[in-house]
């Protein structure tokens, strides 16, 4: 059934609706049809436009498929379904996905930037997210050439970085440590009895 709500009885009446040969009575019956569809369903008394949902039912439990005289514009399946439109996506692929497109467009709006010493700063900073996000992914910290091979390729080679400024960066990131609740707890627990054997 298309509109179970209404029940078979419903269906069966609107399937005989096709078998009347006189357009003018199988409109009358029809209009007929409509009033017991608005005692049987009373919630649709309380929405704005009742006769013209009403019609529209009809048609779709008639499968769209009825030939009667609509006070209303007949509904298609396009009609009340419509089918949304096409989003167009980028076509344009992703370098690196564990780096995502944000750090190639970081890496793109720099290189025709004059101040080298920000051009510095900002590749650091782009560096140390680059080890993150790596780390992330692969759950391993990349290498020094890694890094300088991967912003030489976003860059087209318009880009080159310190090896040495890679090398601070490295020894200043560090994972932090993740420890479990019971380790946590034990950890308190073993403080507390420092301090009571200090205090004693």
């Amino acid at each position: 059934m298309f509109l179970p709500e209404y029940g078979r009885h419903i269906h069966e009446m609107v399937d005989y609706l096709s078998t009347i040969e006189d357009r003018t009575e199988r409109t009358r019956q029809a209009q007929i049809v409509i009033d017991v569809m608005g005692n049987i369903n009373p919630l649709l008394r309380d929405t704005s436009d009742i006769a013209h949902k009403l019609w529209d039912h009809l048609f779709i439990m008639a499968d769209f498929d009825l030939d009667v005289d609509s006070p209303y514009p007949i509904p298609t399946r396009k009609s009340l379904r419509p089918q949304p439109d096409r989003l167009n996506y980028p076509e344009r692929r992703i370098m690196f996905k564990h780096y995502g497109k944000n750090v190639e467009r970081m890496i793109n709006s720099i290189r025709d930037n004059p101040d080298k010493a920000t051009v510095d700063r900002t590749l650091e900073d782009i560096a140390r997210f680059m080890r993150t996000k790596s780390y992330e992914y692969n759950q391993e910290h990349p290498n020094n050439e890694i890094i300088i091979g991967d912003i030489k390729r976003m860059s087209h080679g318009d880009i080159a970085i310190d090896e040495q400024a890679l090398g601070a960066i490295k020894s200043e990131y560090k994972m932090p440590v993740q420890r479990s609740g019971k380790n946590n707890q034990r950890g308190g627990k073993n403080q507390k009895q420092q301090r009571r054997r200090q205090q004693q």
